[in-house]
């Protein structure tokens, strides 16, 4: 049990200016930002950096040689007074690196609750990772992605600037994602394409086998070879539109996206 009591070692430097909660550990040299706001219970093993105008959430865990909160690596940065958010009950592992936001980005960088960033992991600049998000070993983000609730990313793998992963997706190791993939789709390869629905992670999620079947109905409906993709979507929306899931699903296609929908290279059941 966390005694509310800080620990700060001696060889650690916290800037004037820090907001320190109860509970907190900064462990041998740490450095803490004079912008740096640590809320309660948040634990820093050692050697860690935190600087910028960052939150750290409670009883989220730092280990050692992350840099967290320094300016993004993006040339456009000047230098404005952007901020990254993290939220609650986080694991960041060694060598992690998260940067900020910055001006043509929304100003922020974002990471929700109950995450795991494996040793050698990047966020770059105005990343939005949502909730129980795990990224693997050296799994990297560029700037401006945008990340669902429980998706993981698998071990070297890359995002491309502005993609989205929705909710439940799964990454492969070793993929490239250049394109959105859609919530609850499980992506593999050089260039990731979609080789179905993620049912081994949707069953960990205690999701039913009708709901399951119905996705998978859903799937094979909207990368079918027939008709255009407006027209399928239109369909799908039709045939399901009282099951939530589905309609995530439609949605998320419809949304407005810079780098289109991942497809399927082959058939590929889902």
């Amino acid at each position: 049990m966390n005694s509310g009591v800080n620990q700060i070692h001696p060889t650690a430097i916290v800037e004037d200016g820090a907001v320190v909660g109860e509970g907190v550990v900064v462990g041998p040299y740490s450095i803490v930002g004079p912008e740096v706001e640590l809320r309660s219970g948040v634990a820093l093993v050692a050697h860690v950096v935190i600087d910028g105008r960052t939150i750290v959430g409670e009883n989220t865990r730092i280990f050692p040689f992350a840099s967290i909160g320094l300016p993004p690596q993006d040339l456009k940065y000047q230098g404005e007074q952007s901020r990254l958010e993290i939220g609650s009950n986080n694991v960041i592992r060694e060598h992690v690196t998260v940067n900020p936001g910055t001006q043509g980005g929304g100003m922020v960088t974002r990471i929700g609750d109950n995450c795991l960033l494996m040793a050698g992991a990047h966020v770059a600049h105005d990343c939005i990772i949502g909730n129980n998000v795990i990224m693997v070993n050296c799994a990297t983000l560029g700037g401006h992605v945008e990340i669902g609730d429980w998706a993981i990313m698998g071990g070297l793998s890359a995002a491309h600037q502005f993609t989205r992963i929705g909710r439940h997706a799964m990454v492969g190791g070793m993929s490239g994602v250049e394109s959105d993939i859609i919530p609850y789709g499980r992506v593999t390869g050089n260039r990731a394409r979609l080789q179905g629905l993620n049912i081994v992670g949707l069953k960990r999620r205690q999701f039913s086998r009708d709901q399951v079947h119905a996705m998978r109905r859903a799937y094979r409906l909207l990368f079918a070879h027939e008709g255009t993709m407006a027209e399928r979507i239109e369909d799908v929306s039709q045939m399901f539109k009282s099951n939530e899931f589905v309609m995530e699903i439609v949605e998320f296609i419809r949304a407005k996206s810079s780098r289109g929908i991942c497809q399927p290279a082959l058939d590929h059941a889902a």
